[in-house]
């Protein structure tokens, strides 16, 4: 019989998530505050239910994607939170990119309680996420990681053990930088060869054959030149991270010159309304710099700062 897990919160990655796992075989109970959420986990036969403390109701793991680490707290901690209803001994696999030693100090609170947790980051977009091209970066106990390895193959292709609690969330916080730097620089050059009158698609074709090629020139490189900004992530949710990266810079005394300069960037994009849109129309903040004619774009919700 296959084997049945939580999931608490079903937005682009939950669902990603959700995809995958029903294809492992996993029966799935969840929940999600939007009632939109929760109809599509039936659809993809799951089951709906009413709290997070029902997500966690008889199973040995409970998957959480959610916003921030202060919302994954109240979801586990809270009235009608994932503690209410675990069993002891019970896995929380949460997929927050979140604040380090909010997951330090979550793994210690549930170890006092006999709840097992992983801070359990994922790299990659949800558009990756949906063709299962996830890696999962956990930090907790090894012998939990090595427990939990089954859950991780449901819904990524790769999984590496960091260190202990906080190890996850602090990696996730490098990727997401380096990610950054790599979106930034694009963003800068791509501007410049428009201002220089070179032909866009060309230009991107020769960057990605060249010694400066990313994958972030394949996956955002299109979304820049024909401004799509539909949602694999979103501007405010990139602003967040950029700040606790900067908090974790300053913590550690290690520079995030780059970082700074992107987080006000990201800040004047959402300013001017694109904090429900793409990471990358923070592009159309760089054309604005230059000169050049701000574009309205592709988009997936009404446009407007949230």
């Amino acid at each position: 019989m296959s084997e049945k897990i939580g999931i608490v919160g079903m937005g682009l990655m939950g669902q990603a998530f959700i995809k995958h796992l029903r294809a492992s075989q996993f029966r799935i109970q969840g929940f999600d505050v939007d009632p939109a959420r929760m109809d599509q986990l039936a659809e993809m036969g799951g089951t709906p239910v009413d709290t997070p403390a029902d997500a966690a109701r008889d199973v040995d793991c409970v998957v959480a994607s959610l916003p921030t680490s202060d919302i994954a707290r109240q979801v586990i901690f809270g009235e009608g939170g994932m503690v209410e209803g675990a069993k002891d001994g019970m896995y929380i696999l949460d997929t927050t990119t979140a604040r380090p030693e909010d997951s330090e100090k979550t793994f210690a609170e549930l170890k006092e309680r006999g709840i097992r947790y992983m801070d359990s980051a994922v790299s990659g977009t949800s558009t990756m996420a949906q063709a299962g091209d996830l890696v999962v970066i956990a930090g907790g106990e090894a012998a939990d990681f090595e427990a939990c390895r089954h859950y991780f193959a449901g819904f990524s292709r790769a999984a590496y053990h960091m260190g202990p609690a906080g190890s996850g969330a602090r990696t996730k916080l490098i990727i997401n930088l380096i990610l950054a730097g790599n979106r930034l620089a694009m963003a800068e050059g791509m501007v410049l060869g428009e201002k220089a009158g070179l032909e866009a698609n060309n230009l991107l074709e020769v960057l990605k054959d060249g010694a400066c090629a990313s994958k972030t020139m394949t996956d955002k490189g299109p979304k820049m030149i024909d401004a799509d900004y539909s949602k694999q992530g979103q501007v405010k949710i990139s602003l967040k991270d950029s700040r606790l990266m900067m908090d974790m810079g300053q913590k550690l005394g290690a520079p995030t010159m780059m970082i700074q300069v992107y987080s006000q960037i990201m800040q004047a994009a959402y300013e001017k309304g694109y904090g429900e849109k793409d990471t990358v129309a923070f592009y159309e903040i760089m054309r604005g710099m230059a000169g050049l004619e701000e574009r309205e774009g592709i988009d997936d919700v009404p446009f407007g700062k949230v």
